[in-house]
């Protein structure tokens, strides 16, 4: 128990700017397990989210209370993700060979293509979420946090990692069957409290959009790179999230 502990731990230090002690317990093997944490992660970000909505929501307009939320979000996470999907698209759009593509992606600098999709998709979460009653945009924060982390766990388990270092490298090499079982078991148990709140049809939708969000991500930068690096799991994280709330607003 002590030893799954630190795996949550040191995903929360990896995904998160949540202050933690400097030394968790770091060893190699526990850091490449860590990821069978990611969605539970997903779940403590959004639940964060979802209580700076609650609050912001008690005194501020929808769309502002969600602007709140979103930078709230970015603020926690150190914008992490979306800086993985702005290097995603900057890779991609720029890059003719795959190596020169994976060069952009490691440059710090963000492009014209970086930018656009970073901005497009912000907007696509703060017009969707500003469209939902607010016990929906609780529960889309909360679900849409921790089973898009779940989609980004699912390009390790089924693709290959194409650098030789990066972010990505240490948890490259999959998950073993339990970490995979606290995977499922969390993205299950997100489902089913979200039927105790919520019509299961509205999760359904957004599922659906999850899904085509994951597959249209990996779509775009896998025939050209013929894998993933750490940057374009964030970029399904984001693609992920986004077609969640897209979906749950489809259902509306």
């Amino acid at each position: 128990m002590k030893s799954e502990i630190i795996k949550l731990l040191l995903a929360i230090q990896f995904l998160t700017r949540i202050p933690l002690p400097g030394q968790v317990g770091y060893t190699p093997e526990r850091f490449e397990a860590s990821p069978a944490y990611y969605p539970l992660v997903g779940l403590i970000i959004g639940g964060v989210c979802a209580g700076v909505y609650w609050l912001a929501a008690l005194i501020f307009p929808a769309v502002i209370a969600v602007l709140l939320t979103l930078g709230a979000g970015l603020l926690l996470t150190g914008a992490f993700h979306e800086d993985g999907l702005a290097d995603t698209f900057d890779g991609i759009g720029g890059g003719i060979t795959p190596e020169k593509s994976l060069a952009i992606m490691k440059d710090s600098r963000i492009g014209t293509y970086g930018t656009a999709a970073l901005i497009i998709v912000l907007l696509l979460k703060a017009a969707a979420l500003s469209s939902m009653s607010g016990i929906l945009v609780i529960g889309a924060l909360l679900a849409g946090h921790g089973l898009s982390r779940l989609s980004a766990v699912l390009v390790i388990m089924t693709s290959r990692y194409v650098r030789t270092d990066g972010t990505g490298k240490p948890v490259a090499k999959g998950l073993t069957a339990k970490g995979l079982a606290i995977v499922c078991l969390t993205g299950l148990g997100i489902i089913l409290v979200w039927q105790l709140f919520l019509p299961i049809s509205t999760m359904g939708f957004g599922l659906i959009g999850l899904a085509i969000g994951h597959v249209c991500m990996r779509l775009f930068f896998e025939p050209k790179l013929g894998g993933y690096t750490g940057d374009t799991l964030g970029a399904v994280q984001q693609a992920s999230e986004t077609g969640f709330y897209l979906g749950l607003l489809a259902w509306l």
